[in-house]
């Protein structure tokens, strides 16, 4: 099982958007998948087509101890990949927690009893390096880190791969940085191209080939409530994360 955690302290880089389409490319390759949605706004549980305010059970309450992740997962129909859903209650999980012995480790140890159902978990984590964010890099292997090609996107690289180090002295030896997504790319603009040929030399082979473009039926799919491979699968966006997922697991297979 992979545990990848999806964050970037920036927000609007397409975090939740990845986390949703690869979620759904990576099952529609037949791959097991499990999604966590770590963001007390819900947003991947909405683009997964839950609603967050109809649930009655939430990560919140796995992160208390109070139930396994068997417990509240849900099964996505039009995407395939189960979901541990989140809303407004996970804010208040970050004051709870503060109390709570090995409060680092929770998610980690929550995941052990899920660990030969999945091939991928996919933690999709709020923009902002909160307790929550760090219970994600305890528990991931891997870091992937969605971003967009602009001026401040590199100064902003810097703070999350310090936090990457911190978390692996501290917390998880085994952390790395499974890959760098450059999003909302748009061939046209100088910078985003200038910026792109940094990230490649600075990152080398940790940036993904694949890049995802600006597309409408991206933008679009959350609202419908759908990945975007259901929503229109031949749209460039759909096409892109699909890539994306193929590219994900040849890695992996060369790396294992």
């Amino acid at each position: 099982m992979k545990i990848i955690a999806i964050t970037n302290q920036k927000g609007g880089v397409g975090k939740t958007t990845t986390s949703v389409n690869l979620a759904a490319s990576l099952s529609a390759l037949k791959r097991r998948v499990l999604l966590l949605d770590l963001d007390p706004q819900g947003n991947a549980t909405m683009g997964s087509g839950v609603n967050k305010n109809g649930v009655t059970a939430t990560l919140y309450q796995v992160l208390l101890g109070e139930k396994t992740l068997n417990e509240v997962k849900l099964k996505v129909e039009l995407g395939k990949f189960d979901l541990v859903p989140a809303n407004r209650d996970l804010a208040g999980a970050e004051i709870e927690l503060v109390n709570i012995e090995a409060r680092e480790t929770r998610l980690k140890a929550a995941l052990g009893s899920v660990i030969d159902d999945y091939d991928f978990v996919l933690l999709d984590c709020p923009p902002s390096l909160s307790l929550i964010t760090v219970n994600a890099l305890t528990a991931a292997q891997s870091v992937l880190i969605p971003m967009q090609c602009e001026y401040y996107a590199l100064e902003g690289l810097s703070d999350l791969v310090k936090t990457i180090k911190q978390v692996r002295a501290n917390l998880n030896p085994i952390l790395e940085i499974e890959g760098l997504l450059r999003t909302m790319f748009d061939n046209r603009n100088m910078l985003a191209q200038q910026v792109s040929a940094q990230l490649e030399q600075h990152f080398g082979d940790k940036v993904y080939r694949t890049v995802i473009p600006r597309n409408i039926r991206l933008a679009e799919a959350p609202s419908h409530g759908l990945p975007v491979l259901y929503h229109d699968k031949t749209s460039k966006g759909a096409q892109a994360y699909l890539a994306l997922a193929v590219e994900m697991i040849k890695r992996g297979e060369k790396n294992g």
